[in-house]
């Protein structure tokens, strides 16, 4: 499974615990992170590839659903 099937929201960083709880504190806002690409042309390509990994978990489980039927 590639980063893209399993993460949808790979433009936000995972934090630890502890920085999840620090950023539960955080009012003002300085302790989020994001995954950054090098080129706005990366970060196009990395997004149309997630969206389609993601359409094509849909269509199997939609073709799944069916054989059952």
């Amino acid at each position: 499974m590639s980063e893209y099937e399993e993460n949808t929201c790979f433009l936000f960083a995972r934090p630890g615990f502890l920085q999840g709880f620090a950023s539960a504190i955080d009012l003002g806002g300085t302790l989020i992170n994001y995954n950054e690409s090098k080129t706005p042309q990366e970060a196009d390509a990395r997004a149309i590839a997630s969206d389609w990994a993601i359409t094509g978990k849909d269509i199997l489980t939609a073709v799944k659903n069916l054989d059952k039927k």
